[in-house]
């Protein structure tokens, strides 16, 4: 027996009741469009048509006005007042020649089908309606991507739109074992949320973990997908992350095939890939689409996040506690620089650190026609007028200027934050102990990285824990006719990736 407040739900036999319900439930708002056809051939039919202007493709709402006024001719629909399952049929079916067609009963899935670009048409008389899809909105549609950028390799990137963004990755993918499945998070926003992963290849460990945290979500909205990879995220306090993002299908292509999961929210082109170790940070797709001895550019990048980290540091604590281990004239150069500069090297460097964020921060948020220009004259202006005014020496505005490139180098824009959040943390170590100081930040660094997972996966995966047969892809990458598995820390169904060649 149903309860009262279901049975309010459920529409009325009444057209009129139930579009006056339907206007004062959403505010009478000027987006609402509801219109009554009353179908020549039976006139005793009264069909109401409700949607959202903007959401829903105008053509097909003329083809399901032309379909009501057509083939209304050809059927003949009992004019009971009653509710009858047969007369619903013969609606569906010769009324509604539009695809995509299903019945709808109650008020709540009514309003979520006109506020997400369906079409709703109500019979008078009939306690039952129907959704037409009629879904289509303006978009930014399929551009190239402007983060991620490659020399060879594809140019395309994901939308905002959730269907453009799947229908992206089965290009590539074409396999049935390509599976979907769609949630919807977020109390106010109903956003929905796709995940998609191949079957046989990815552990269903993982595939029931991305699940079981998607469900534990409970929040108003959902407005991009760093919402919910935050909520997902194994460690929250952590600079690393713990998800790879990206825009690049192919990318996401590539991580499916190695047995991970992707996660694409509507209305954000950015997917989620989980799990993510470490070095999958300093993977570019272009490495794969290049000859294995290109893949010398990765030790390059792992060199640079190196440089990245500890380049003002290791200066700091040399020109403050270890000037020994520089050579006599290098020592005399630098001694002669700093000569009547008022701070210590710490501060200097501290002071240029936060100058070019500053300036980073500015080319970002300033428009784009003149963000960049802005950003390099800025810093050599700035740079030029400290030196001459005795703030800082030149040579650290070299160590921080090559800083400040290397942390450019990598191909994850989410991997230099952490590196320079913890840039300013490994400057006061060496200003305070030297060498020590950051000797002691690095071993500390190593350990809190070694501890932190991703849906189950270490996060520092094949260095440690070390697994010999995945370094074929780690700081080298080996020919792909030799790259016969795929990574088993993933711990897929099946590691095969490539069998024997036959060339």
């Amino acid at each position: 027996m149903m309860d009262t407040k279901k049975q309010s739900a459920l529409f009325h036999c009444s057209l009129d009741e139930n579009l006056e319900k339907v206007k004062k439930e959403l505010g009478n708002s000027t987006d609402l469009v509801t219109r009554q056809v009353r179908l020549k051939a039976v006139d005793q039919i009264v069909v109401g048509i409700l949607y959202t202007e903007g959401l829903v493709d105008k053509n097909m709402i003329s083809s399901l006005m032309e379909s009501l006024m057509l083939h209304a001719k050809k059927a003949h629909i009992p004019a009971e007042a009653e509710c009858e399952e047969r007369s619903l049929i013969l609606m569906k079916d010769f009324l509604l020649t539009i695809g995509g067609v299903e019945e709808v009963y109650d008020f709540d899935h009514l309003y979520d089908a006109i506020l997400t670009g369906d079409t709703v048409i109500l019979v008078d008389g009939y306690s039952n309606g129907f959704i037409a899809n009629t879904k289509q909105w303006e978009d930014r549609g399929v551009q190239e991507t402007s983060v991620q950028t490659v020399v060879r390799g594809s140019r395309e990137a994901f939308s905002e739109n959730l269907r453009t963004n799947t229908a992206l990755v089965r290009r590539r993918i074409n396999n049935r074992n390509l599976w979907l499945e769609t949630v919807q998070i977020g109390d106010m926003t109903q956003t929905k949320v796709a995940m998609m992963y191949i079957k046989g290849v990815v552990q269903d460990s993982v595939v029931a973990e991305v699940k079981e945290r998607l469900g534990k979500i409970e929040i108003d909205g959902i407005l991009e997908s760093g919402n919910i990879e935050e909520m997902i995220q194994d460690h929250t306090f952590t600079p690393f992350p713990t998800i790879y993002n990206t825009e690049r299908p192919d990318s996401v292509a590539a991580g499916l095939l190695e047995g991970r999961v992707a996660i694409l929210v509507d209305g954000t082109p950015i997917v989620l890939l989980v799990p993510a170790v470490f070095v999958q940070f300093f993977q570019s797709p272009e490495d794969y689409y290049m000859r294995a001895d290109f893949g010398i550019l990765r030790i390059l990048r792992f060199i640079s996040f190196f440089i990245a980290l500890l380049g003002p540091s290791i200066y700091v604590a040399i020109t403050t506690f270890h000037q020994e281990m520089l050579q006599t004239n290098l020592l005399m150069s630098i001694a002669a620089q700093r000569e009547g500069v008022p701070f210590p090297a710490a501060v200097e460097a501290l002071l240029m650190e936060f100058t070019f964020e500053m300036l980073r921060e500015a080319g970002v948020r300033m428009p784009r026609a003149v963000g960049s220009a802005i950003s390099i004259v800025g810093a050599l202006v700035l740079g030029e007028a400290a030196v001459q005014a005795g703030l800082v020496s030149p040579a650290t505005v070299i160590v921080v200027s090559i800083t400040a490139i290397t942390s450019f180098v990598f191909p994850s824009f989410s991997m230099s934050i952490p590196i320079r959040l913890l840039r300013f943390g490994l400057i006061a170590l060496a200003a305070s102990f030297g060498f020590i100081g950051i000797f002691v930040g690095m071993i500390a660094l190593c350990i809190h990285l070694c501890t932190l997972r991703s849906f189950g996966v270490p996060y520092m995966a094949p260095l440690a824990p070390v697994n010999l047969s995945d370094q074929k892809d780690t700081l080298l990458r080996i020919p792909i006719w030799m790259m016969h598995t795929r990574p088993h820390f993933l711990r897929q169904k099946n590691s095969v990736r490539e069998r024997k060649s036959k060339i």
